[in-house]
This record gives structure tokens, C-alpha cells and sequence, in this order.
């Protein structure tokens, strides 16, 4: 049997017909504006020229065709065209290409509608390639983002797509990749690091999240606004030859700086510099560090800077405009009705005064040679200088008359005194008892030591009586005692045996950074900066109202506290009791400020514990999201779950309660603890999520419907 003959299609033929011959078809489906603009579309054609025909069809009239074409599809084309023969850029009668459709197997609606369905936009890799070609013939930035009517932002960004390594690329197209994942992957330009992360992750999907692929590429770097970073500033560290990591898709507060090692250098040549300077303005010495641990000043006292000392001629000129300021506001006073001339000069009397009062505050030349400077870093990134601290070492000494002598300059030796209260001078044992029998010479002798002793005894508890019934001067004299201490350190001016110990916790990194630290800091100062000399601390204090008193008292005694818990010094009392104190202030540390992070506590505990944390705050549906990941991504997400929890940790609640994880507790190791199935995180729960459908046309914010310059 024959076979039948496959009937051929004749294709619609192309013709130039002059543009005053066609006008735009009403039956176009296409009503809403979208995609590049007319006036775009038509700047891109007077450069380019037309590369799309039109899709026309003969108008008819009683059958026969009329001359003129209606254009049912490339209606934008035609509307780019016409404002070019508007702005006579184009001739009217300009041939024009067009596919002429004579068949009338189809409407006009149906070739409308065909044409803007089924095209098929470029995949985003296919255009983040052909604008690195185009970069490659050497169109820059600024051409290319005019050409395709986008940013320049836009431009770089896919630019920077378009150099992740090929192999991830390669799975991009193959859809193994999605978008987000390849623009965070563009963080870096080392192919190698991107593969090795890839690999890392490939097998979890959990792990496959834009935020963590950005982590672990930048985990061995340091943030821009890094302390460290800021003060170096990002100038001097790309001139050194350091590299600066920058993500064109989100936000990144300037990158990150990707040689940490050398970023430590500069610091550090920096900073050496930096206390140099300030050593040559005559401190004793000068020691910088980026940080320093809390407390590094115990021990030390501190000396201020005074207001600069005026000359004699500031003297007489500020008693002249003060003269003139107390008689001019006296003689305002008096007046029934203001005056602005007077009301002007005043204003100008009174800045003078502020002036002289503002003086720069300057240090004693004498108390800079004996003390010294701590020069560090900020939070801001600023050089922070703490002048002013004289070391135990460094405090001049007042001579005295020391008792280890006798009258005669024979030495006294107090180590073998007995219960008789024998004192040996020379290796001869004299007793006290018998001074009164010894013969008597001319003059008037000391009297003995132990008469001298029963008498002051006596003394001291009659004093003692005495303080006891009078309650405002025993607080004086307690607050005298705690102040010598907490500012003078070694004066011992206090008859008060009472001994205030304080203890500093330099090992706790980042302790100085909290904000209670800055707070007690700045109160200690504020108070260091009025005390008086030792010897005239008594009249200070008894000069201060009752509520300064309080406060201050309240300050000295705040610095004594020590709930630590340490293994090797054991003190249920004592931490029992500062649970009770914490009790009576109404004192809780979630109300303080507090909350679980993964620096200060899911990072440093064990997979369980992380898990028990979540269980006792969100319950057991919220912990088991996260008890299959690994470590580092399960204390992350488990610090966004107790977020305003108030959960807290046992050593920092004052009622322990009993379901709570006790330290006796087995503890599953880290290394051990078992991964578990990987699980898909709800979308509240996995941070940065991907986009949606409508979201996945596009690349930096530019919608890829629209990456065709011309339909």
C-alpha cells in the first residue's frame, strides 16, 4: 500500500512595506503595560535596528485589499517605531519589515496571543554569560547596564554570577542549583573554597541555605565593621594587598576582609604607633593591646586631668566680664520692659564666661611621670585612650620611723614573744612586767608597750559602745573604710578592720563589653573623679547629704559580691545567700538583659544540652526541628527559638527547678551525638528562604521576564 504524502506548509512571506501603510490592529491581546518601555524599546532600535519583524495582515475591504496592513502582533514594535517617525528620527515611508499573513486559517487575536505565549525568555545563566562576553569585547559597566536598560548595580551583579565556578554553574543549569544558593556562592571569587563548601553541604539539605553557604565562606574572614577592621579602614588594607569579599545581593555593611592575618598586622603596626604618640606627650608608660581583659586596672590608682590654670591676664579678664555681667543683669532686672540690645549683650557676656569656664583639662607634668596609659580598641573601631593609672610600684613613698628599731638603734626582734609577752633586743629577753622595777633615769620615758596596749584596749571598747548608739556616724565610719579601699588602696587611715575584697574575673572574655560592666565603670569614675585626698576623705564624706552617702556605700559594697561558682572553692553558703539577695532586690537576669546566644552559651555546650534548652522554653515540637542538625547550625537556630523565651540557663536561675538538666547528667559528646535525617525546617524556622515562584524570574531585585531589550 502507498504512503500517503505528508502535505508541506508554506511558510508566510516577508515584505517591506512603507510604515505611513500600517496602523495598529484594536485586536491585539496585549493591554497592559509590562517589560521595557516604548521609549526604551525605541532607543534600542534606532541603534540596533529593527531584529523582530511585525506580524501584519492586508486590510479588506468587499473582499479586495485595501493597500494599508493592520498590525495585530509587534504592537510595542510599532509603537517604538511611530515615536521615531515622531521625533523624525525615521521616515514615514521607511520600508519596514513585516511577515504578511494572507491565510486567514487563524484570527488575529490567536496570532496575538501566540506570539507573546510562546516565546521563551533566556535562562538567567545564558544572559549572566553573554554580559560577561560583552564585558570581554570591552563594553564597560555603564554601556552595557544602557543598552539593556538596567542598573549598573545590576549589570556588576550578574556580572559576579556569571564568575562562580563553572562545575557550580554546570549544576545551576542542570537545576541541582537554585539561584539564591549561586548568588551566594558569588560572595567569593576562589573557585576552589566554593567547590569545598559545595561538597560540604551537598549531602544536607538543611545545610544548603543561602545565610550558612555565606557563613562558612566567610567564616575564616573579618566583618567590616570589626573593630579591628573600621580602624585599619578598608583604604589601607587593600593597599597592603588584602582583599575585600563583597556580596552585591544583600545587604553586607561593606564585606568582609578576607586576610585576617594581615588585617592583625596593620592593627598592631597601627596601634604601636598610635601609643608611641602618646607616650611622647611624658607618660611614665604606655601599653596597647586590641582588647584588654575586664578589670586590667585592680590595683591601680587613677589621677585626673585638672582644667588648664588661666594666666593672670585671663584672670583680670574674666573678673572684668563677670563685673559687667552681674551689673548689666542687675540693671535688667529692674527694667519693666525687655530690651534686646541688652538682652544680646548678656548673651555675649555669658558665652565669654562659658569659655573660660570649658578650659581643656590638662594632667600634672609630676603625676604623668610616675603613671601611664591603656591604649586599645573601641566597639566603634576609634583609638580608646585610658590615661592616668599609676601601678603599685610607681606610687612615691613617704619615709617613716619604723618600730623595728630600739632607742638606741639596737635591733628588735618580735619573733620570739611568749605568752609573757618577753621582747628579745640583742638576744637578751626583757620582761614587760619588770619595766616598773627598773631604775629610773632623768626625764620622762615612753610608756611600756603592754600599758600602753591595756589602756587602748579599754579605749577601743568604749569607742566601740559608743559607735554602736549612733547609727548615721557607724555608717560613716563602714563607708570610710570601704571607700579607702575601693579608690585609695593603700591608705590605712581607717580604724574599721573591715576588709573589702573584690574580685575582678579578667579571664571572662568580653566581660568589659556588657552592659553592666559600662555601667559600673562609668559610676566608679564619676565618684573617682571627687575624692579628696585620703587624709580629708572623713570631712568629705560627713559633707555629703544622706542620699550621696547611700550611694556611694551602695557602690563600695556592690564590688564585694562574688556569686561565682568555681569547682575548686566551694561555698554553698555564700552562693545560697546570694540567691536570697537577688530575691529581696527583685533582681532576675532575663529583666537584666540577658539571653541565650551562641557566644555566650549554645556555642560552648554540648548537642543536648542545646536540644534541653529549646525543649524546657518552646517544648518538645520545637526541639525536635533541630535535633538532627549539626552544631554549629543547631546553636543558631536554637538562639532564634529562645529569643524572648526568658529561658535561662541553671547557674543563672535563682529557683532551680527539678526538671532541669542537673550536672550529674550524662552528657552526649559532641563527636558522637547522632545527626539523625536530614528534615525540611518550616519557613519561619530556616532563615533566609528562597524566593517564590513569582520571586524566581528574578536576579537582583530586575525581573529576568524582562532581560530582552526588544520583544
Amino acid at each position: 500500500m502507498a504512503k500517503s504524502a505528508i502535505q508541506k506548509i508554506t511558510l508566510n512571506q516577508a515584505e517591506n512595506i512603507p510604515f505611513d501603510k500600517l496602523f495598529l490592529s484594536q485586536k491585539n491581546v496585549r493591554r497592559i503595560k509590562n517589560g521595557v518601555s516604548i521609549e526604551d524599546l525605541a532607543v534600542d532600535i534606532a541603534r540596533r535596528g529593527l531584529i523582530q519583524s511585525l506580524n501584519i495582515r492586508p486590510e479588506l475591504k468587499d473582499g479586495e485589499e485595501t493597500g494599508r496592513y493592520e498590525v495585530p502582533a509587534g504592537g510595542r514594535r510599532f509603537s517604538a517605531l511611530q515615536l521615531l517617525v515622531k521625533r523624525k528620527e525615521m521616515a514615514k515611508t521607511a520600508p519596514t519589515p513585516c511577515i504578511v499573513n494572507r491565510s486567514g486559517q487563524t484570527s488575529m487575536e490567536d496570532d496575538s496571543l501566540a506570539e507573546n505565549v510562546h516565546r521563551e525568555n533566556l535562562h538567567p545563566l545564558d544572559q549572566f554569560r553573554a554580559f560577561k562576553t560583552l564585558s570581554e569585547q570591552g563594553l564597560d559597566v555603564e554601556e552595557i547596564a544602557a543598552r539593556y536598560f538596567v542598573s549598573p548595580n545590576t549589570v556588576k551583579q550578574r556580572l559576579k554570577l556569571a564568575n562562580v565556578s563553572p562545575k557550580l554553574l554546570d549544576l545551576y543549569e542542570q537545576d541541582e542549583i537554585r539561584l539564591e544558593q549561586i548568588m551566594a556562592f558569588s560572595i567569593s571569587d576562589d573557585h576552589a573554597r566554593q567547590e569545598q563548601v559545595w561538597e560540604r553541604i551537598s549531602d544536607n539539605s538543611n545545610m544548603q541555605e543561602p545565610y550558612y553557604i555565606r557563613r562558612l565562606l566567610t567564616e575564616t574572614t573579618v566583618r567590616a565593621d570589626d573593630r579591628r577592621a573600621v580602624y585599619i579602614g578598608a583604604e589601607a588594607y587593600e593597599a597592603a594587598g588584602g582583599i575585600i569579599l563583597r556580596d552585591l545581593f544583600e545587604q553586607d555593611s561593606g564585606g568582609w576582609f578576607q586576610d585576617a592575618a594581615l588585617l592583625e598586622q596593620l592593627v598592631f603596626e597601627k596601634l604601636k604607633v598610635d601609643a608611641e604618640a602618646v607616650r611622647a606627650d611624658g607618660w611614665k608608660w604606655v601599653e596597647a593591646a586590641i582588647s584588654f581583659p575586664y578589670g586590667h586596672t585592680s590595683g591601680m590608682r587613677r589621677v585626673y586631668a585638672e582644667p588648664e590654670e588661666m594666666s593672670a591676664e585671663e584672670i583680670a579678664r574674666h573678673d572684668a566680664v563677670k563685673a559687667e555681667y552681674d551689673e548689666l543683669d542687675a540693671k535688667y532686672a529692674e527694667m519693666e520692659e525687655a530690651d534686646e540690645e541688652i538682652e544680646n549683650r548678656l548673651d555675649q557676656l555669658g558665652a565669654e564666661l562659658d569659655a573660660f569656664t570649658d578650659r581643656p583639662h590638662v594632667y600634672d607634668p609630676a603625676q604623668k611621670a610616675i603613671a601611664g596609659v591603656f591604649v586599645t580598641l573601641g566597639a566603634n573601631g576609634q583609638l580608646q585612650i585610658d590615661a592616668g593609672f599609676v601601678r603599685p610600684e610607681d606610687e612615691p613613698r613617704v619615709e617613716t620611723d619604723e618600730d623595728d628599731e630600739g632607742a638606741d638603734g639596737e635591733d628588735v626582734d618580735t619573733s620570739n614573744v611568749d605568752d609573757d609577752d618577753a621582747v628579745v633586743v640583742n638576744g637578751r629577753s626583757l620582761s614587760q612586767t619588770s619595766e616598773a622595777e627598773e631604775p629610773e633615769e632623768d626625764g620622762i620615758k615612753p610608756l611600756p608597750d603592754r600599758l600602753v596596749f591595756d589602756l587602748t584596749a579599754q579605749k577601743t571598747l568604749a569607742l566601740r559602745n559608743a559607735l554602736a548608739s549612733d547609727v548615721d556616724i557607724a555608717f560613716v565610719a563602714v563607708l570610710h573604710a570601704l571607700v579607702l579601699q575601693v579608690f585609695y588602696r593603700f591608705a590605712k587611715e581607717s580604724c574599721l578592720e573591715i576588709t573589702l575584697a573584690s574580685n575582678s574575673f579578667g579571664q571572662v572574655q568580653g566581660l568589659a563589653e556588657t552592659p553592666w560592666a559600662k555601667e559600673i565603670a562609668e559610676r566608679h569614675e564619676a565618684w573617682d573623679k571627687n575624692m579628696p585626698d585620703s587624709d580629708k576623705l572623713w570631712d568629705f564624706l560627713l559633707g555629703l547629704d544622706e542620699a550621696s552617702r547611700k550611694a556611694l556605700f551602695a557602690h563600695c559594697a556592690s564590688l564585694s559580691l562574688n556569686a561565682v561558682v568555681e569547682s575548686w572553692n566551694r561555698r554553698p553558703g555564700a552562693l545560697a545567700h546570694a540567691d536570697v539577695l537577688a530575691g529581696t532586690l527583685g533582681f532576675d537576669m532575663v529583666e537584666a538583659g540577658w539571653s541565650p546566644t551562641v557566644d555566650n552559651y549554645l556555642g560552648r555546650v554540648t548537642k543536648a544540652r542545646i536540644v534541653q534548652a529549646v525543649r524546657e522554653a518552646r517544648g518538645e515540637d520545637s526541639a525536635q526541628l533541630i535535633d538532627h542538625m549539626k552544631k554549629d547550625l543547631m546553636a543558631r537556630e536554637a538562639a532564634r527559638l529562645l529569643e524572648g523565651s526568658g529561658w535561662l540557663p541553671e547557674p543563672l536561675r535563682l529557683d532551680v527547678d527539678d526538671a532541669t538538666v542537673d550536672a550529674g547528667d550524662p552528657v552526649i559528646d559532641d563527636e558522637t551525638a547522632p545527626e539523625g535525617d536530614a528534615a525540611e525546617l518550616p519557613a519561619y524556622l530556616a532563615g533566609d528562604t528562597g524566593p517564590t515562584s513569582d520571586e524566581e524570574a528574578t536576579v537582583g531585585g530586575v525581573d529576568t521576564d524582562h532581560l530582552q531589550a526588544a520583544e
